[in-house]
């Protein structure tokens, strides 16, 4: 038998340069399923998505999923793809088919998106450590230091240096459109024993997100993330926020554990693949 892909709908573009299309998995030409391919908008035509991959229960474990990622790789290829990205929700009922699958075809998970409840009565912070605002001063230190990084994380991603400049600050003027006075937004400093050790950029607004923490390097290693992470808590508790959640990237891994250790769960795995 032959699994092959057949568009199911003419080819759309947008003013972006942004191309998709849907296509039907046929088994000798009997539809057996479906699949979305298109270009990602953020980081342009040479990177690929697969979206909406969905086999009909009477012909799942027989390789037709296999079989149309592969054909999916292929005609993103005739693209101009060079990467091919995919992102498996972790509450999917087909999760850990799809989790095995993207495995099996060579596909890397790169970061992942978690969240936990936010407990009612956050932990306290350690002995020692305190949490303030972050004042004007520090707000223009903090964002001199820490929006480079930003800009490199998406140059680490594939984005030339240009394009990831425009794309960070596009990024934090929707985030911080006022600074430290936007709304529903926590910027703190953590102190240890009078000394500065660490950051916070958090969105109080629903859905509650920590864009960053950060320690300093001479402070690592003394579980000040975790401070933060419990002060970051206690701000959604404060606020009425019943969840957070947060981006981690799967090569941090001490990142991974800490999350992990406060019981953050994923919610999104996202993938990528070189396409060769």
């Amino acid at each position: 038998m032959t699994t092959t892909l057949r568009p199911a709908e003419p080819e759309r573009r947008g003013a972006d340069g942004v191309r998709s299309r849907r296509f039907t998995v046929c088994v000798n030409s009997r539809p057996v399923g479906g699949i979305t391919l298109c270009t990602d908008a953020r980081f342009g035509p040479e990177v690929g998505r697969l979206d909406a991959l969905g086999i009909e229960p009477a012909d799942r474990r027989r390789g037709r999923g296999t079989v149309a990622a592969l054909a999916a790789e292929e005609v993103l290829r005739g693209w101009g793809c060079r990467r091919i990205d995919v992102a498996v929700p972790a509450d999917a009922p087909d999760a850990p088919v799809a989790l095995r699958l993207a495995a099996a075809l060579g596909y890397v998970e790169r970061n992942r998106a978690m969240a936990k409840p936010v407990p009612a009565s956050p932990a306290g912070l350690p002995e020692g450590s305190a949490v303030r605002p972050m004042n004007g001063a520090e707000y223009a230190a903090w964002d001199e230091r820490e929006r480079p990084d930003y800009v490199q994380s998406w140059i680490d991603l594939g984005l030339t240096p240009a394009r990831a400049a425009v794309l960070a600050a596009a990024d934090y003027r929707a985030a911080l459109p006022d600074g430290p006075a936007t709304p529903d937004t926590a910027l703190r400093v953590l102190s240890h024993h009078g000394t500065d050790v660490g950051h916070l950029w958090l969105r109080l607004a629903a859905p509650a997100w920590v864009f960053l923490i950060t320690i300093d390097p001479a402070h690592r290693g003394h579980g000040h993330g975790r401070s933060l992470m419990l002060a970051a808590e206690r701000e959604c508790a404060a606020a009425g926020v019943p969840t957070l959640g947060l981006n981690v990237y799967t090569a941090n891994t001490p990142a991974v554990r800490l999350y992990d250790s406060l019981g953050y769960r994923p919610t999104v795995h996202h993938f990528s693949k070189p396409l060769l």
